[in-house]
């Protein structure tokens, strides 16, 4: 099963892209077809062949899961076999676990004024705490009022500040407010792990719960619910092997209340998120968090080696590259880095015309370079920041990718003039 694009200007020559894994092929009707190297995991990432054949194997099936008859019974039997293989890639019961369109759905039904009201007269969270690098669904603020959220700033290696928190959490105690604290696990730009299992203990010491946007770490390092101090985790299926259009919303305990769904009307997910079930991808979520786990360990070893094989490349190419967040502990898949004097849009485009697919940070701006909030978070200065480039990979990126994107990077830094780099973009 392959993905097309159609990409470029109206009225313009058509370009083709055709995702094959790691690899894809681009063509146009001026070209010839040329083998491609897709280095965007963080925007997406390939479709793990467990995923594509459980989804081929639901395809292939007729049934609602809400119905009675066997066709139902079946279907009803794949959305709970993917429940049990999301839920113990992150050490949750399966119940505790609710199926959403992706992350960014999940979010929003987590950030809900309310959450966590029960029936003894404990009263729901009321305020809401996000980092400054939050991702936009996040930062958004969900359905809290925006005069009920306030900002968690970052260190310069762009983790939460937890003194600020700490002051924050006890400002809101003596108001008399119960926060809700969200703190995403690794940051989908710079890959850099947030300290989210001590935000944890501060908020619960508080009296607050706490919300982690595990979308860029589920599945690229150990992610378990309990050990982070967790209340609700959220999690994404295309950015671990599965299709996109599928995610989940899990809670370390049935105790917690959702409140209000976010979308409300019939009783799929125990009437936590109304709609029939996406029952094929679904499955193949199940399908790729079985094999994210099984795989997670040695996965995580070799993609560290491309970590260290393109960070020492980058530094020999210029020495002048700066790697932002290297001094804190990130998931090994990420590489955020620039030259100064190389801006991002211009060595995009010459990238993608070598064949090689990159991008300036979080593919959430309708394919726009845009300034990055969590380089500004972080006390980037703004010249630099507009030369960031992201590079994110995975289970079957090669060395041979590495490579050729390094071969690629040196002519760019070569062809710019004597004493160009260094000079602000």
């Amino acid at each position: 099963m392959s993905i097309a694009a159609r990409c470029g200007p109206c009225g313009g020559a058509a370009r083709f892209i055709t995702i094959l894994g790691a690899k894809s092929k681009h063509y146009d009707d001026r070209t010839a077809m040329t083998e491609r190297t897709y280095l965007d995991w963080n925007a997406t990432s390939p479709l793990r062949p467990e995923a594509r054949a459980a989804a081929l194997a639901a395809l292939a099936m007729t049934g609602n899961p809400s119905s009675v008859h066997a066709e139902g019974r079946a279907a009803r039997q794949l959305v709970a076999q993917a429940r049990a293989q999301v839920a113990a890639l992150v050490g949750a019961e399966p119940s505790n676990l609710v199926f959403t369109s992706g992350g960014s759905e999940a979010n929003a039904m987590a950030l809900t004024p309310g959450l966590g009201a029960d029936r003894d007269g404990v009263r729901g969270c009321d305020h809401l705490l996000v980092s400054a690098i939050e991702h936009p669904s996040v930062a958004a603020g969900g359905r809290f009022e925006p005069t009920a959220i306030d900002t968690i700033p970052v260190t310069g290696e762009g983790q939460a500040d937890l003194s600020a928190l700490e002051r924050k959490l006890a400002a809101l105690a003596a108001q008399g407010l119960r926060p809700l604290v969200s703190i995403m696990l690794a940051n989908n730009e710079t890959g850099v792990i947030q300290p989210v299992a001590e935000a944890g203990r501060m908020a619960h010491a508080a009296g607050a719960l706490l919300h982690v946007d595990a979308v860029q770490a589920c599945g690229r390092i150990h992610t378990d619910i309990n050990c982070l101090n967790a209340d609700l985790l959220t999690i994404s299926g295309h950015k671990i092997g599965a299709p996109p259009g599928v995610g989940a919303l899990v809670r370390r305990s049935a105790r917690l209340s959702f409140g209000r769904p976010l979308i409300g009307g019939g009783g799929q997910e125990r009437g936590l998120r109304a709609g029939t079930e996406n029952v094929p991808a679904i499955a193949a979520f199940g399908a790729a968090a079985a094999a994210a786990a099984r795989n997670l360990e040695r996965e995580q070893a070799r993609v560290i080696a491309l970590r260290d094989q393109l960070e020492t490349g980058l530094l020999a190419v210029s020495p002048q590259t700066v790697i932002f967040g290297s001094r804190a502990e990130r998931v090994a898949n990420t590489v955020l880095f620039a030259v100064p004097g190389i801006k991002a849009e211009v060595a995009l485009i010459a990238l993608d015309l070598e064949g090689i697919a990159l991008s300036s940070g979080a593919a959430c701006s309708s394919g726009k370079v845009t300034p990055s909030h969590v380089l500004s978070a972080m006390g980037v200065e703004a010249h630099l920041a507009r030369c960031a480039l992201r590079a994110s990979f995975g289970f079957s990126t090669s060395q041979q990718d590495i490579d050729r994107l390094l071969q690629a990077w040196r002519m760019r830094v070569q062809a710019l003039p004597n004493g160009q780099q260094g000079i602000a973009a």
